[in-house]
């Protein structure tokens, strides 16, 4: 799950649980925004954690040595 997709999933979740008045035999809409909004929450904080983790993957420098292979005048 992408930081995009987590957004989405506490917008809707909020929307549900905070803005929602229907009422439906046998679901309870706020709980349901409850349960989005905590995926939501989950999957961003999961996201963010694997991006610094791949992050800190790719800033490994190589170094080489300098060899002159002819004298510059």
């Amino acid at each position: 799950m992408q930081i995009g997709t987590s957004l989405f999933l506490i917008a809707v979740g909020a929307i549900l649980a905070f803005a929602v008045n229907a009422d439906i035999s046998g679901l309870d809409i706020a709980v349901v925004g409850w349960i989005l909004m905590a995926v939501g929450v989950v999957g961003l904080i999961l996201s963010l954690f694997f991006l610094s983790a791949w992050r800190d993957r790719r800033t490994a420098v190589v170094e080489r040595p300098v060899v002159r292979d002819r004298d510059y005048y």
